[in-house]
């Protein structure tokens, strides 16, 4: 029968079997370790981008996008409810001012503009009907206060008369006061035909003058009238090339809408954008690199909009060469805005071998070897890296491809 086995030989049977297992983990590892080691030892020269270190300004940049817009771009709206009659241009059409592009009907227009013209004639007839009415009415006035004046002179006489009459016995006190209030009555008539007179200038002038502003208000509208009479013709304001027109013959438009669109494809600028956070750095005034295929194009910024949508800031850019042969419009470019900048530091150009640590390894050419050093990074733009804090120095020779696969290694053989 079997025996069954000890606690202590389990125990060293199960020892015996991890430590087979560590041994046989151990040797495959080391054997994998050692074939890399002896197959990355060893490298050839081309294998590598190699760059070397100079001394030079780096500028600390933030990455944005933009896309290239005509400087000047105009639209001309339609004037008033009208329709499309014929179009002469299409998009794309050079012009220079007073090119023909569009004919409106004006049909409607006209209508307006003749019942306008009616209103206002009609209007002066008014004034000067009112200023017919004004003297005669005048003039009724003034015969009336001659008229009074003559009576008060009369009723003057009689009381005169009543009171010599009165210190003969002729005519009694009752007369006396009679005549006397018949020419205070006759007195009090004859203010009141002069206030009326007075009131009765002073209106007319007035009617008169809401007369004569209405009719400038008339005309003011005439005068509107006829230029959106002559905008039936669309013609170009200014030298430029057509980038989009209405070409819907018979279609009607609102007065407002858009009809043409014209540029000056001489002169560009950059509708930019990048990440809201950067938010706080990007300032207006600030100085940018436009890349446009192996062309730098400087600017600055000239104005930054003011909302920010789906975590993008927008901003403007204004190119010192605006018109560069290279500039397209709706070009997609890169856009970097220069946020730091430093004079005569050790510099080499950017590749895959930096990865935005602020101390990494990096391999320099020593002879027939790379070798590992290990370096502090300063500034980083899309073509430089600034190196800090090492013993390299100018003129040395750095790799600067992708190195991931050597990091293990702190010495490599070049062929």
């Amino acid at each position: 029968m079997d025996r069954e086995l000890s606690k202590t030989a389990i125990r060293k049977n199960r020892l015996r079997i991890f430590s087979r297992l560590a041994l046989a983990v151990g040797i495959f590892a080391g054997a994998f370790f050692l074939l890399r080691y002896f197959l990355k030892a060893k490298a050839q020269w081309d294998d590598f981008q190699i760059s070397a270190i100079e001394r030079g300004d780096i500028e600390n940049t933030i990455t944005a996008t933009g896309l290239v817009v005509p400087a000047f771009e105009q639209q001309i709206n339609a004037p008033v409810n009208t329709e499309i009659r014929h179009v002469f241009l299409r998009s794309g059409t050079t012009v220079e001012p007073g090119d023909l592009i569009l004919e409106l009907d004006e049909e409607f227009i006209k209508l307006e503009f003749e019942s306008i013209n009616d209103e206002l004639e009609l209007k002066r007839n008014n004034i000067t009907k009112l200023k017919l009415e004004f003297e005669k009415n005048l003039k009724e006035l003034e015969y009336e206060n001659e008229i009074k004046a003559l009576q008060l002179a009369s009723l003057e006489a009689k009381l005169t008369d009543a009171k010599r009459l009165k210190e003969i016995g002729g005519a009694t006190q009752e007369e006396v006061q009679q005549a006397a209030l018949n020419l205070e009555i006759a007195q009090l008539e004859k203010k009141k035909l002069e206030n009326n007179l007075n009131f009765r200038k002073q209106t007319i002038n007035s009617d008169r003058r809401n007369l004569e502003l209405e009719v400038m208000i008339q005309q003011k509208k005439l005068k509107e009238l006829g230029r959106k009479l002559k905008e039936t013709s669309v013609v170009a304001p200014r030298p430029g090339v057509i980038t989009w027109i209405n070409e819907d013959i018979g279609r009607k438009v609102n007065a407002g809408d858009p009809i043409v669109r014209m540029a000056n494809l001489e002169s560009f600028r950059i509708e930019a954008s990048c990440s809201d956070r950067y938010a706080n750095l990007v300032k207006i005034g600030m100085p940018v690199k436009v890349r446009i295929n192996r062309a730098n194009l400087a600017g600055f910024i000239a104005a930054i909009l003011p909302a920010v949508e789906n975590n993008t800031l927008e901003f403007i850019i204004e190119l010192e060469k605006a018109d560069h042969a290279d500039l397209r419009p709706n070009m997609r470019v890169e856009v970097y805005i220069i946020s730091d900048l430093k004079s005569q530091v050790l510099r080499v150009k950017n590749g895959p071998a930096f990865t935005g640590a602020t101390r990494q390894n990096i391999f320099v050419i020593r002879d027939e070897e790379a070798v590992k050093y290990n370096v502090e990074i300063g500034l980083t733009n899309v073509d430089f890296v600034e190196i800090l804090g090492s013993d390299l120095g100018e003129g040395d020779q750095v790799i600067i491809s992708d190195m991931e696969d050597y990091d293990h290694l702190d010495l490599i053989e070049l062929k």
